[in-house]
């Protein structure tokens, strides 16, 4: 496992919402220490024992994004421990931004992202609602603030997650795109304790988006950046998408795979997609072991989980 949560951090009980919770938090990521606070006299399981903790944990690489999310989930908590005891605490903004490539695990976070915050009382339903221009942009006057009004209020309890946000900047000044840029604002200042928004998308075009949109800057204080996964990771996300499925795959599949990923990872753009690309390899390679043995007169266990070197397609069939 890479970098498990667990190692970066230490516990502090915080109680919220009359629920005392184990939050275990990074400090010095070379020890572990149990803080107790004279006002709570029990506590429960670690939060991050908790399975929104342990999925976002079991996710393959991620290094960074998993470091990030536990000084957020910490910072969040600690604000609320100290203006329980009437200490001065900092505002919390838990918007945010998701840079990167396609494929680089944006979505999956985002939605474990939303368990994390209801486990933690964040978030009353930790739902992910998932949108793009087209669903929050109207036709005619008017139709774009009741379009991303609604995708609001199906969010609120959890996160609207908006992907290839910069789209909604990028029409001339009679676009309708800065009105629901407007409209999400406006209801994020209105149900700020319940709902979290993450605007997603490529690198540079989210960077030149907020550059556009300078008063966003301040409302998704969290940026949080995306990196492609090495070939090291992608072969790893194969094999994780075969267990997960009952398949193995055999030595000369294994050397064969190393191989596609390597040529991949060599002539890799932005558009490449990543975990995605990993995810058409393997579904293609078992349609085609399933076309090599249907005919077979007797079929064994190996033969049904058995993925051999001839059943992986090459990069130029995938990029068809």
């Amino acid at each position: 496992m890479v970098a498990p949560l667990l190692s970066v951090c230490h516990m502090i009980c915080v109680q919220q919402i009359g629920v005392v919770i184990l939050l275990q938090i990074s400090k010095k990521f070379n020890h572990t220490e149990v803080v107790h606070h004279q006002a709570y006299s029990s506590f429960s399981p670690g939060l991050f024992d908790r399975p929104s903790f342990k999925e976002l944990d079991k996710l393959i690489g991620l290094t960074e994004v998993k470091r990030m999310l536990a000084e957020i989930t910490a910072f969040s908590l600690i604000q609320v421990m100290r203006s329980e005891q009437n200490l001065k605490s900092q505002p919390v903004s838990l918007h945010m931004i998701f840079k990167g490539n396609p494929g680089t695990g944006k979505t999956t976070v985002a939605r474990i992202l939303g368990k994390i915050f209801k486990d933690i009382g964040l978030l009353d339903k930790g739902h992910l609602v998932e949108v793009e221009r087209a669903d929050l942009v109207g036709e005619y006057i008017g139709h774009t603030a009741q379009k991303a009004k609604e995708a609001i209020q199906k969010a609120l309890g959890g996160i609207l997650f908006v992907d290839e946000a910069y789209t909604l900047a990028q029409g001339g000044e009679k676009d309708f795109g800065k009105e629901a840029i407007a409209t999400i604002v406006k209801q994020m200042e209105d149900n700020r304790d319940n709902l979290v928004v993450v605007l997603a998308g490529y690198c540079n075009e989210m960077d030149h988006f907020m550059r556009s949109n300078p008063g966003l800057r301040s409302r998704f204080p969290i940026h949080i950046q995306f990196n492609d996964y090495s070939c090291e990771e992608l072969f790893q996300i194969a094999l994780h998408l075969y267990s997960e499925r009952d398949y193995v795959l055999s030595n000369a599949a294994r050397w064969k795979l190393k191989h596609l990923l390597t040529e991949f990872c060599s002539h890799r753009h932005p558009h490449s997609g990543n975990a995605r690309f990993v995810r058409n390899l393997t579904e293609k390679s078992i349609r085609r072991q399933a076309l090599r043995i249907i005919d077979k007169s007797r079929l064994t266990r190996k033969d049904l989980t058995t993925i051999e070197d001839i059943d992986l397609p090459e990069l130029s069939e995938l990029k068809a």
